[in-house]
């Protein structure tokens, strides 16, 4: 499916302004929407007088007067005759019987859409209400249309959507989380039932109809200053400004404030309120940031107590005379260092995921300063290993750790030079890990799953079974040899 950027570049001469005002107003339509309890449509005119489909939005308050996805049609003739009366005359068409789509009856509306600099119509928007459940409406259905018809007014106008802030979050209240109506002086003329019990949560026991909600608003918040900068941005609304929205913390509970300015016409006439109870959502939100900070300080202390793990090998090390028994404890603290080095990234993390390739680099150094002087044996790293959840990135560091040693020991003698490289790629969900040198190779009877080698068993068993992959040594065409590891990164 066509975005409707792609769309509006495919079939109009639209400049970017243009289509960046109908990506607000594609941002901000619900609220409308929900409002006139109807679809809106998004039209442009087309070649030959026939308008396209580019955007679609159904209510959530009303059953949609459409079963199909509209998006991408073209209409012409006596079809869009609405949408044409919108276009020539610049102003809202709301004459008409009402048609059928189907086996549903509707009443279409066409409203012409203007940026806010300019007086040219850029698009139209047709509202279509379902009337198969048409009833008597209820005050709180009254005041969601006179609402509606002012927003769309200002659609007209060119001032509503509101401009875009930068940084500001897209979640915002919804029609049906609370809807407050204010008079041009401030004063309650209407508040839902849910905006009723959003602010009785606060600790306001009375109805919110004749309230000056931003005085109210402000002494229920607890902290002054966060109460002041919900005054003024009310203040601001009725003004005919567009301010942020903004959170109220209140006797425990936790309010989610939108104030949008009502403008029909050019004149303000008050502003409509929409408030959210997010009090769940934060408390949430706490819950997991301290959960976070557990986790990270749990993966502090194992790479502490990895790091107090390697010293105490290092000590035994260094007291016992055999060369065996000396080799395979350094080799133990090197491991144990290895797995320390991705906790001590976890614990800096936010999440339960490490880059990467910060963590082979530093492997790879530690590899490096064990060859001999004499054989100057230098690692390089190509490509990028990414982000990787922890599952997988302890395992891969203990199987880098292991070929690295390898190849760093027994690719090269003493008094040769060379080099080892590590490479990495993804490619179909799965991460591509190659470590090759161009030294002596592999003899002829060399057999993976026959070698008594503990870094090679450790190798194959990480890297078939923690991580649920594939390992293969082999040597090169030229000289040398390489390890290809191949991980899946989905772990279903």
């Amino acid at each position: 499916m066509s975005t409707l950027r792609d769309l509006v570049e495919e079939h109009t001469d639209l400049e970017q302004p243009d289509i960046d005002h109908l990506h607000r107003l594609a941002g901000d339509w619900q609220l409308l929407s929900d409002l006139s309890f109807a679809d809106l449509l998004m039209w442009v005119p087309v070649e030959n007088g026939e308008f396209r489909c580019v955007a679609q939005v159904r209510p959530t308050t009303a059953p949609t007067a459409y079963l199909d996805d509209q998006v991408g049609h073209v209409l012409g003739g006596p079809d869009v005759a609405h949408l044409a009366v919108a276009l020539d005359e610049a102003r809202i068409w709301r004459e008409g019987d009402p048609v059928w789509y189907g086996d549903t009856p509707a009443r279409r509306e066409a409203i012409p859409v203007r940026t806010p600099d300019s007086a040219r119509v850029i698009a139209l928007l047709g509202r279509d209400t379902n009337l198969s459940t048409a009833r008597t409406p209820s005050q709180l259905e009254l005041n969601y249309l006179t609402t509606a018809d002012d927003l769309t007014q200002m659609v007209a106008d060119g001032t509503f959507p509101p401009p875009h802030r930068p940084g500001e979050t897209t979640s915002a209240p919804r029609v049906g989380d609370g809807l407050i109506r204010l008079d041009a002086d401030g004063k309650v003329v209407y508040a839902s039932p849910n905006a009723q019990s959003a602010y009785r949560r606060m600790g306001f026991p009375s109805h919110l109809t004749g309230e000056d909600l931003a005085a109210l608003t402000g002494r229920l918040a607890d902290d002054p200053l966060e109460g002041g900068e919900a005054v003024e941005r009310i203040f601001a609304a009725l003004r005919g400004e567009s301010p942020a929205r903004k959170e109220i913390d209140g006797r425990g509970a936790t309010l989610l404030l939108r104030a949008l300015p009502l403008l029909p016409g050019g004149h303000p006439i008050g502003a409509v309120v929409l408030c959210r109870d997010i009090t769940e959502v934060r408390r949430r939100d706490r819950a997991l940031v301290t959960k976070d900070a557990t986790i990270r300080e749990i993966h502090h202390r194992v790479k502490n107590n990895l790091q107090t793990v390697a010293a105490l090998l290092r000590l035994q090390a260094r007291r016992v005379d055999s060369p065996q028994a000396k080799s395979a404890l350094e080799e133990s603290v090197r491991r144990v260092a290895s797995i320390a080095l991705v906790h001590e990234t976890l614990s800096m993390a936010s999440d339960e995921t490490v880059e990467f390739d910060t963590i082979v680099d530093r492997v790879a150094s530690m590899a490096a300063e064990l060859s001999v002087a004499e054989s100057r044996v230098t690692i390089r790293r190509e490509g990028t290993f990414g982000v990787l959840s922890a599952e997988i990135a302890t395992p891969l560091v203990m199987v880098l750790n292991e070929l690295l040693q390898n190849a760093v020991e027994h690719a090269y003698g003493p008094a040769e030079q060379g080099e080892v490289v590590i490479s990495a790629h993804r490619w179909r969900r799965q991460l591509h890990v190659t470590v090759s040198d161009s030294g002596q190779g592999l003899p002829a009877d060399f057999d993976l799953d026959a070698s008594k080698r503990l870094g090679l068993q450790i190798v194959r068993t990480l890297a078939t079974g923690e991580l649920r992959g594939t390992i293969e040594l082999r040597n090169r065409v030229d000289s040398g040899m390489e390890a290809v590891v191949v991980v899946p990164l989905s772990r279903r």
